[in-house]
């Protein structure tokens, strides 16, 4: 089905048009300020300001358009002081395209609980104005109000700024979930009533854990602010919840989210997540999962997961992939030159496992706008699914 609706943009310089849908799964054009997007997409991270490993170059030739960068590590260093000075993002980082930052919310609890969780610092601390956390870095105290997240963000540039959200564990009581959902709700309002740059869009944070009834409840309030958010997304997955509820979940709640809004599932995941995330209607994607696991020697493939440091790849042949147009896989380097690169602790082996891996995402989100615009979407699915489930022959 083509449905081809343009939504009035909040912001200027914004615009999302729906293509075609196809069920839930739908093909659409996110207009930023910094070019189109092309969706269901999936965003590389770039934690510290880069993809780590890549030149923006490389980045753009996996097929992202738009890449993640971190409020939080960003905030802490080199600043965001420097980073406006320099720029922002894009002049900073020279990634000519669309970029998002997150809130740093989430890092503030985990990294600050990790790096003092021996010591008798005080941890992250939660309250009706933000997070009051220490520095993983160097232990120094700063506050993360939403106000804070608006005005660090807005220093950073990016084209999409996130609100800050109250995220809590997948394993949380319902209580603990409602007081996240109305403080979050709270927070949304003051996000939205903070100024920020001219042009620097502003998506709002639908929690609920996996409680669909909180979650659709969530999505309405979020959705009724005027003037509102320019897009809406959904946090507090693969936070320690089962990966089959989180699946269930989302095939019941992603399409309730306003249509005329990208929909951007947060912090997910693996191949077939993302196949299930479009599915229910998700458009926008980011995962560390990609290029952390090519660090770690793990290239994901169309026939799943090669761990290119077992005995089984000393001599064999063949590329990570035959049928893969990644540098990677098109230049023919072989499983036992890649092992023996990762066994040697060579930097270069890392460096192609990223390529290769973000190449696959990029060709997974490619392949499901082609298919949901051709109308053969479900089988797509399907037999995307089945090859990676069937393993390599």
């Amino acid at each position: 089905m083509h449905d081809g609706f343009m939504t009035a943009p909040r912001t200027p310089g914004f615009a999302f048009r729906v293509l075609a849908t196809s069920g839930h799964a739908r093909a659409s054009v996110l207009s930023t300020p910094h070019g189109n997007v092309d969706t269901p997409t999936f965003m590389p991270v770039g934690t510290q300001g880069c993809v780590k490993g890549l030149t923006p170059d490389e980045v753009f030739a996996t097929g992202a358009r738009i890449v993640l960068g971190n409020t939080y590590h960003l905030w802490l260093r080199p600043g965001p002081d420097v980073v406006a000075k320099m720029g922002g993002l894009h002049g900073f980082t020279r990634w000519p395209h669309a970029m998002l930052t997150d809130s740093g919310g989430f890092q503030a609890f985990s990294l600050s609980a990790r790096s003092h969780k021996k010591s008798s610092a005080a941890l992250a601390a939660l309250d009706e104005d933000g997070v009051t956390f220490r520095s993983h870095l160097d232990g120094t105290q700063h506050h993360l109000s939403p106000e804070e997240a608006v005005r660090v963000q807005g220093l950073l540039g990016a084209d999409i700024q996130m609100q800050l959200d109250v995220c809590p564990p997948g394993d949380s009581s319902r209580s603990v979930v409602e007081a996240a959902v109305a403080r979050t709700t709270r927070w949304a309002a003051r996000a939205l009533a903070t100024p920020r740059p001219k042009g620097q869009a502003l998506f709002g944070i639908v929690q609920g854990a996996c409680f669909p009834d909180l979650r659709r409840a969530h999505a309405e309030e979020l959705a009724a602010f005027d003037p509102g958010f320019d897009g809406l997304a959904l946090g507090g997955f693969s936070v320690g919840e089962p990966i089959a509820r989180m699946v269930e979940t989302l095939h019941e709640i992603a399409y309730v989210l306003d249509p005329e809004r990208p929909r951007y599932l947060m912090g997910v995941g693996t191949p077939r997540d993302l196949l299930e995330g479009i599915d229910s209607g998700i458009d926008m994607f980011d995962c560390v999962l990609p290029t952390r696991n090519a660090r770690n020697g793990q290239a994901l493939t169309r026939f799943g997961r090669v761990v290119i440091k077992q005995a089984r790849y000393k001599d064999d042949e063949r590329p990570i992939d035959a049928e893969c147009n990644c540098p990677c896989c098109r230049q023919g380097y072989s499983r036992a030159y890649l092992r023996h690169l990762y066994l040697a602790g060579e930097m270069t082996v890392l460096r192609l496992l990223s390529m290769h891996n973000l190449h696959y995402y990029g060709e997974i989100v490619a392949g499901a706008r082609a298919n949901i615009q051709r109308g053969t979407w479900a089988a797509y699915k399907a037999a995307t699914i089945a090859r990676i489930e069937a393993g390599e022959d």
